[in-house]
């Protein structure tokens, strides 16, 4: 027996060696950009056609004219296009190319009817301030794409939070562009572990959902490339992802999918991008300037409303016998699509549809989510919950489940939606409350007490509920999702609900569910408030957990949280409340760079809660702070101190602020450059924490001549907790230095 297997694995390695013979892309010793460059020159015009146009929907594809769909692409998509998943392209079978299996999103496996574990959301992750918790979320949410049948997951998003009721800012990583490349490149490289190609997005400024696919953002190439572009540079650098997904919206009067400037001259000339750019679904305009300025894919057709196959064979073939593309640009394009293929273990390793581990997986949604929970307020330490006998909880749908955000990111959770039948029922719906409801997981954390609940649709009633209970627990949720923009205001009688309880009831706390800020016209009366973002497939868990204790909250807000409308860069969002594409609309970002935390110290503003801001049931405080400059080179140093009770984890923020920003050339006073999360043990100091700070955090990018520039002069190096708790400052002397912005 032994023997027939080692013959049977002799021979499978002998006919593997020989195809690597005539078919050199399959020998796996290879570079991966060597086997992509071969694999090229092996196909035909129709074969590199064939990367480069990707479909969604089979029966929408079935629908096509032959001339654009020929019947065989058709019975190919048939045949392999997982129904309700995001994309397919067709694989290329004489060459042993692969088919590519796409899926949405950040959170989990996005497919219509199949159920899969949902991480918290992205913003939720990144308030954890660790790479390491979306890193460890990417690695599941792909483990369970590859054994669901998928290959290329639609993840991270990057974009900064702009604009505080973009419906899509759950999606993404907050507002500050270091924190947005560690956290995306943490969610990135858990994916790309796994043998998958992830995808960076959307490219580029892509701030709004109102009018998204007709709204034209005008904004200067300094400014984004100190802010919006500069957190995907760090993303890129930090994870290497395999593709870009480009956005709906103009940039500067051309539309992103056919930018140069982002295409061309940044994404893959200045930083050196080697995988592809592919269309957000819908996103092409055009055929000929779309490939010569960047696009690598037309993915998704047909969607969104298409107005033409752009990057048909047939359309395709026309232009470059015109002499409009020319057969270089399509090598290119097929190359680039491959290389991650190659790179990231794709081809050698496919997927295989398989068992899933559930709970495993869910245990480890749960602890992303614990780990970035905010706490935000928590007056005479009203938090955690001991010795209490009785608990009103109320409201949010919490006696069921947890909220969700909608769109392509809308995961279909393991047991279903808890809440079915909210609207919007239509898209972004249907609303998804993941089946972990707070009341039951409360239960379970404090036994003994006598935990009730009520829906808070009568205010009465819950006043009633609330004046007969030790404390009250009222859950407020803002659904947000792709398509849509919100208002900060909280939805229905829920700020009604809430100033009602707590003048029946001071000792009440509010949990908070949603995709982004809020405004809080009850927070001077609430003792204690817990911010949950969308916390995911065990989030009623997680929420339990910290409000008893049995955790130790860590998270700290990735976004600042206005205390009114009249803070905010924009009041109105162009377009918001009409149509999609019902008109074109324009905006210019005269604020530039200054984004978040950075607005409001421009402005003076005090927001109602800053960036970074979060509490923990003990008390820390920075020690041996110390910051030196080498060769011009900046490297800070630091402890964290437990000076309370319990153990809990310890965030230490650095920022640096020249001494006059303005002759710095600065947007604004501060900016973050470093971060660190470390466990202490109470009375206990941390190690110390040693990071030499990215040179690019402390310059401003000259369009002139393509380069960073630093200013001579004093800057503060500045520790803290957060962005307004910054009591400790040492001061360098820094050189004026210059260089390239090309990637060496």
């Amino acid at each position: 027996m032994m023997k027939a297997i080692t013959l049977a694995a002799l021979l499978a390695c002998a006919s593997t060696s020989a195809m690597a013979q005539t078919q050199p892309w399959l020998d796996t010793s290879k570079p991966a950009d060597e086997r992509a460059r071969a694999a090229v020159t092996a196909m035909t015009l129709d074969e590199k056609l064939t990367l480069v146009f990707g479909f969604t929907d089979p029966d929408g594809v079935a629908k096509q004219p032959d001339d654009v769909v020929p019947p065989a692409v058709k019975a190919a998509v048939s045949r392999g296009h997982i129904r309700g998943s995001a994309g397919f392209v067709p694989a290329i079978p004489r060459l042993n190319i692969p088919v590519q299996t796409q899926t949405d999103a950040s959170i989990g496996v996005r497919v219509e009817g199949m159920e899969r574990t949902a991480l918290p959301s992205s913003l939720a992750t990144a308030a954890s301030f660790d790479p390491a918790v979306p890193e460890a979320g990417g690695r599941m949410i792909a483990h369970e794409a590859r054994l669901s049948g998928f290959n290329t997951f639609l993840a991270g998003g990057a974009n900064l939070a702009r604009e505080p009721r973009n419906g899509r800012n759950f999606e993404y990583v907050g507002e500050d562009p270091w924190l947005a490349g560690q956290m995306a490149g943490g969610l990135i490289n858990g994916i790309q572990s796994q043998h998958m190609v992830s995808t960076m997005k959307h490219y580029a400024v892509n701030d709004q959902e109102s009018q998204r696919t007709t709204v034209d953002v005008a904004i200067s190439p300094e400014a984004m490339r100190q802010s919006d572009l500069l957190a995907f540079e760090f993303v890129y650098e930090n994870s290497r992802p395999g593709s870009v997904m480009c956005s709906y919206n103009l940039v500067n009067g051309r539309w992103a999918c056919e930018n140069e400037y982002l295409l061309q001259k940044t994404l893959k000339q200045d930083w050196g991008f080697k995988g592809y750019v592919m269309s957000d679904w819908g996103a092409v305009h055009s055929t000929a300037d779309a490939a010569n300025y960047g696009l690598d894919q037309f993915t998704g057709f047909p969607c969104c409303g298409d107005k033409q196959p752009w990057f048909a064979p047939k359309v395709f073939k026309a232009a470059m016998d015109k002499g409009d593309i020319p057969m270089s640009r399509l090598d290119d394009m097929a190359e680039r699509i491959l290389w991650p293929l190659f790179s990231s273990g794709v081809f050698d390793d496919p997927a295989k549809a398989g068992p899933i581990d559930f709970k495993a997986d869910a245990d480890v949604s749960q602890k992303a989510a614990e780990e970035s929970l905010v706490l935000l307020k928590n007056d005479g330490n009203m938090l955690p919950l001991t010795g209490v006998k009785s608990v009103a909880m109320i409201g949010g749908h919490a006696d069921r489940g947890v909220m969700a955000g909608g769109g392509s990111s809308g995961v279909t959770p393991v047991g279903g939606n808890a809440v079915p039948g909210l609207e919007p029922k239509t898209w972004p719906g249907p609303v998804v409350f993941m089946p972990s409801s707070p009341v039951e997981a409360l239960k379970a954390e404090l036994p003994k007490a006598k935990i009730a609940y009520d829906s808070g649709d009568d205010i009465a009633a819950a006043v009633a509920l609330a004046k007969s209970s030790d404390v009250a627990i009222v859950f407020v949720t803002q659904f947000m999702g792709e398509g849509m923009d919100g208002t900060l205001e909280l939805k229905g009688n829920q700020d009604a609900l809430v100033a009602a309880v707590v003048a029946a009831n001071p000792k009440t706390v509010v949990v908070v569910e949603s995709g982004g800020a809020i405004l809080m016209p009850w927070k001077d009366n609430v003792p204690a408030v817990l911010e949950a973002f969308y916390p995911g497939i065990r989030g009623g868990s997680a929420i339990a957990r910290i409000l008893t204790g049995k955790v130790n909250p860590s998270g700290h807000l990735p976004i600042s949280f206005p205390a009114s409308n009249a803070q905010l860069a924009h009041p109105d969002i162009p377009g918001f409340g009409q149509p999609e594409n019902s008109m074109s609309v324009h905006i210019t970002y005269d604020e530039g760079a200054a984004i978040g935390y950075k607005w409001y110290d421009v402005k003076g503003f005090k927001p109602l809660f800053a960036f970074g801001h979060g509490l923990s049931y003990t008390t820390f405080a920075v020690s041996d702070a110390k910051a030196s400059v080498d060769n011009g080179s900046v490297t800070v140093s630091a402890t964290i101190r437990n000076t309370g009770k319990v153990a809990g984890k310890g965030l230490i923020q650095v920022y640096v602020a020249p001494a006059d920003y303005k002759a710095a050339g600065w947007e604004a006073p501060k900016r973050l450059v470093a971060f660190h999360k470390d466990a202490v043990p109470s009375g206990a100091v941390s190690p110390a924490f040693t990071q030499k700070i990215d040179p690019r955090l402390l310059a401003t990018y000259e369009v002139s001549d393509n380069s960073w520039r630093i200013k001579a002069g004093t800057y503060h190096v500045l520790f803290g907790q957060a962005s307004d708790d910054l009591p400790v400052s040492v001061d360098v002397t820094l050189p004026d230095m210059v260089w390239s912005a090309v990637h060496k």
